[in-house]
């Protein structure tokens, strides 16, 4: 195996995001299930992505989440006040 071959095929923060946004983009889903369905094609388990996980997609990730109504919604202004 060519050392190009082997950098190719570990994932590193860049390449994962650009891997979760091509699924969001190409397939039209949320980030959940693209970070999700990324997980299931490489037998990823999805407790080890976390690592994987940039800033942006982060934040990508708590905005869905908070429309889901998974996360409790954080008004800006009032959390501003409090810090």
């Amino acid at each position: 195996m060519s050392e190009a071959t082997i950098e190719e095929s570990f994932l590193n923060k860049t390449k994962f995001s650009k891997l979760v946004e091509n699924e969001v983009l190409d397939k039209s889903i949320g980030y959940m299930e693209a970070i999700l369905l990324l997980c299931e094609e490489n037998d990823i388990d999805p407790e080890d992505v976390r690592k994987f996980i940039s800033p942006v997609i982060k934040g990508k990730l708590e905005a869905e989440a908070m429309s889901l109504n998974f996360l409790p919604k954080i008004n800006s202004i009032d959390s501003a006040l409090f810090e």
